[in-house]
């Protein structure tokens, strides 16, 4: 007998749907899968055979195949151990199914040996890909229920195992979609670091103000204990929280790679990524051998923070440049290509010598020149090009880090942070891009006009600097996000200026 049951791949961040094709006939003994499955599939034939025997159901002692069309794809994880069980059992036994259509039904679901379904990864993936398919439910683990309940148009069924499955497929009412919610993206108000934990640095506040309010990059330098650190994680205090739209772009990365808990589900609050300095290519940018997303696109609509940016490898560091230009990043293998997103604020850190105290005004740099060169040419011109503030984070005097006098508050530079967003929102309203970061040369050139008096400026900077095009064209971005922070509708010559302030005077 034949059978056809539902499923869905995973590659990258993409779905396909797969047809579990199950066939048992009367001759020896045997259990195949074909259809280029990976050894966790291989291995679910035991996971299948226990979990049937172990639900009380009977399990064929006859030929067993099962099909994962198409063939010609590969399959990975233990998500089709539900739909592999539910058609050899249907097959076998000869149900009448009476409640579902298995024609419009996704199942999904791995299962442990007493035959309850364990938590799989990429619920949501799951279930937009059963309603772009015009699929009308989908089966599921219990824990994976909510998740994949975000999405609209689609009865979600959670299930706790496998005989509850096949009882009401067969007729029995014992399970029940899961009510739709509104989900409620709630602001988090509680950050560990905030600005007015910090004394002092108010250039250095100036500046992740304006790469909030822009999605611009920045990087910091300073002596040990300046407060890099502290600045770096303090960002995430000022920028505006997620729209429901960019939360299930997160959730989306996050479910695929198993990280997203159901006490996560609807929270507004940006990722912010921090990978230690040994981490490798792969987990930056991503890839394996069944490509998953990496800490860049992890770090997607929130922040990446690279401490002791100097010790990173070189060949790690250049694996940005294509990422911070486009916003996604493309693995290629020779089976074959996907595409995550990766757009981000990348904000990193670096002494200014191996021993920091090049430019402290008290400690004396122990460095010989050689040295100082070498350790600032670990990172490449073209990577330090791509970053658009440049800043120098000092020592604090004694009498700024004793002083009872209160900071700025977060919520205060938020406030206006938003305000900046909200003009780039209506800006770009008709387009993809969210902000001034974002912006192509054709949306260079029509958000970003400039009298005769501050092209002469510019023109003066780029001669005297040595800038760069790419340089060019991130100055007009970043004077119009200082345009926005002040709510002028023009860039003025003063925000040019401020903006020439944060680029490098020499790019090595």
């Amino acid at each position: 007998m034949f059978l056809k049951i539902l499923s869905a791949g995973i590659t990258g961040l993409d779905t396909t749907l797969v047809e579990v094709e199950s066939d048992i006939s009367r001759s020896l003994s045997n259990f195949i899968i074909v259809g280029l499955p990976d050894m966790a599939i291989q291995e679910s034939k035991e996971r299948v055979r226990s979990a049937i025997k172990n639900s009380g159901l009977q399990f064929p002692t006859t030929r067993i195949a099962i099909n994962l069309a198409p063939a010609d794809l590969k399959k990975e994880g233990p998500s089709y151990d539900l739909p592999i069980a539910i058609s050899i059992l249907i097959t076998e036994n000869n149900y009448k199914i009476n409640n579902v259509n298995l024609e419009e039904s996704l199942f999904v679901g791995e299962l442990a040996l007493d035959g309850n379904l364990r938590p799989i990864r990429g619920a949501i993936l799951f279930a937009h890909a059963a309603k772009t398919a015009g699929l009308k439910q989908i089966f599921l683990p219990e824990e994976n229920a909510d998740e994949a309940n975000l999405i609209d148009d689609l009865l979600v069924f959670p299930v706790k195992n496998l005989t509850t499955l096949i009882k009401y497929l067969t007729g029995d009412n014992c399970l029940s979609p899961l009510p739709k919610k509104t989900a409620e993206f709630c602001s988090p108000q509680i950050y560990d670091y905030v600005f007015e934990h910090i004394k002092g640095q108010e250039n250095a506040k100036r500046a992740l103000e304006i790469a909030a309010a822009g999605g611009h990059n920045i990087l910091m330098s300073g002596p040990p204990g300046a407060g890099k650190t502290l600045l770096a994680k303090s960002l995430l205090s000022i920028l505006p929280e997620l729209s429901a739209e960019e939360s299930l772009e997160v959730m989306r990365i996050y479910s695929v790679v198993g990280l997203l808990k159901s006490s996560n589900l609807f929270l507004s609050r940006r990722p912010f990524r921090f990978p230690h300095h040994t981490t490798s290519g792969v987990a930056l940018i991503g890839g394996g051998t069944y490509p998953k997303p990496g800490e860049i696109s992890l770090a997607h609509r929130g922040v990446l923070f690279l401490d002791e940016l100097p010790e990173f490898p070189r060949q790690v560091l250049e694996n940005l440049r294509q990422p911070l230009e486009d916003g996604t990043v493309v693995v290629s293998r020779a089976a074959t290509s996907v595409q995550f997103p990766a757009k981000f604020i990348f904000i990193a850190a670096k002494n200014p010598c191996p021993c920091g105290f090049a430019t402290d005004t008290i400690k004396k740099c122990v460095c010989t020149t050689t040295q100082i060169i070498k350790y600032n040419k670990r990172i490449s011109g073209p990577l330090l090009d791509r970053i658009d503030l440049h800043i120098e984070v000092p020592r604090v005097e004694f009498d700024k880090l004793s002083t009872n006098q209160i900071s700025e508050k977060s919520i205060e530079v938020k406030n206006r942070v938003q305000k900046a967003r909200n003009i780039q929102t209506e800006r770009f309203k008709n387009t993809k891009i969210i902000t001034n970061h974002e912006m192509n040369h054709d949306h260079i050139k029509l958000h970003c006009s400039i009298d005769t008096e501050t092209i002469n400026l510019l023109r003066s900077a780029m001669n005297q600097f040595n800038l760069s095009a790419r340089s060019y064209f991130k100055i007009l971005k970043l004077a119009r996000t200082i345009a926005d922070l002040s709510s002028s509708p023009n860039i003025l010559i003063n925000h040019v200026a401020e903006a020439l302030q944060y680029r490098p005077k020499m790019i090595q």
